[in-house]
Order: C-alpha cells, then sequence, then structure tokens
C-alpha cells in the first residue's frame, strides 16, 4: 500500500490528483511488472495472463491519450518509467 501512495505522489499532476493518465499509467505499469514476474514462475496460470495482457492494453490505451493531449507528459511519464513504444 505505502508502494502505491508514493507512486501516486510521484506522478500526480496538482496536489489532490489520484487519477489522471500519468498516475493510472504508473499503477498499471507496477502492476504489469508484478504479474510478468508471477508469471514466470506460474506458466500454466492462463487466467492472470489474460488479465496482464488487457492491462497492457489499458496502458497502451492511456498512453495514445496522453500523447494526443499533452505530448511533454507523455514523453515525461515514459522516460520515468523507462517505457518505449
Amino acid at each position: 500500500m505505502e508502494a502505491k501512495l508514493k507512486m501516486i505522489e510521484d506522478f500526480r499532476v496538482h496536489e489532490r490528483d489520484t487519477g489522471s493518465a500519468d498516475v493510472q499509467v504508473a499503477l498499471l505499469t507496477r502492476r504489469i511488472n508484478h504479474l510478468t514476474e508471477h508469471l514466470q514462475k506460474n506458466v500454466k496460470d492462463h487466467s492472470s495472463r489474460r488479465g496482464l495482457l488487457m492491462m497492457v492494453g489499458q496502458r497502451r490505451r492511456l498512453l495514445d491519450y496522453l500523447q494526443t493531449t499533452d505530448a511533454k507528459r507523455y514523453v515525461e511519464v515514459t522516460r520515468r518509467l523507462k517505457l518505449r513504444k
């Protein structure tokens, strides 16, 4: 829970921000990384794999939205999270 709050604090756009695209991408990236590690150990867990693919798609849509609305924020978020297009 503390790691989630830390990420929200690091990526928020303004004081009371908890749901901007930046924050959502950061939280999804954290969950994707955790689930990727889980799937490396549990190869036959297909339901978690489906959830992972859905999260990756959601993150992609949020990043596309961010790129069209504010390119500077898109570049900053992808750089900080070490994501590539």
